[in-house]
């Protein structure tokens, strides 16, 4: 009996599968969703995608993303400029504005080094924190990567960096796991990680 195979259902559950914490049976059930859809449904979600694609991009300041040359955390002015909240990604820093305790400047590395994996210094956003640095307006940079062996020597290595300039380095006081990840911590947790960090 011949294989039941349709290509383009198979290369849509393939793009589903790409997607993080997507497994083949999710990936499937997806693309059957998809395809209940009415044509003009399914239009508007991969416009949007491709619209979300082509209009998204870092913020020429900070690395978080924005539509704009600058997002709207760095455009604010009643930020406090003087600190700067060094975190791994993006879903971090919407993690901490979801306190409403911490009204700081951020810096997004997108990732974390880790030279098992190949990740080295250059691949992420540290550069672009040290061009930050270079005027008198920052105090404090505070080191918020996650909880894990990787987040540790990343905030260690940058702490290495930044404390010969003069500016006092903090570490997040973790109430999380060693291993936890920052992005899924409750606010009360994060409120008291903020207000207990202490310097490296």
């Amino acid at each position: 009996m011949p294989e039941y195979n349709l290509a383009p259902f198979a290369h849509l559950a393939e793009q589903f599968e790409r997607l993080p914490g997507i497994g083949a049976k999710t990936a499937n059930k997806l693309a059957y969703f998809m395809l209940s859809l009415p044509e003009e449904d399914a239009q508007k979600f991969a416009d949007a995608i491709v619209d979300a694609r082509k209009k998204i991009h870092y913020c020429k300041i900070c690395c978080n993303l924005t539509d704009k040359d600058i997002c709207s955390i760095c455009a604010d002015p009643k930020r406090d400029k003087s600190i700067i909240c060094v975190v791994e990604d993006v879903r971090d820093v919407m993690a901490l504005e979801k306190t409403q305790e911490f009204f700081v400047s951020y810096h997004v590395l997108h990732g974390i080094l880790s030279p098992m994996r190949g990740i080295l210094p250059d691949m992420i956003k540290i550069k672009e924190l040290l061009a930050r640095l270079k005027d008198d307006t920052v105090k404090e940079v505070v080191m918020a990567t996650d909880a894990t062996i990787e987040g540790e020597a990343t905030a260690m290595y940058i702490s290495k960096l930044v404390k010969p300039l003069g500016i006092k380095v903090t570490r997040l006081a973790y109430g999380l796991p060693v291993g936890g990840d920052l992005e899924y911590a409750d606010e009360v947790t994060l409120t008291r990680a903020i207000q207990g960090r202490h310097e490296l």
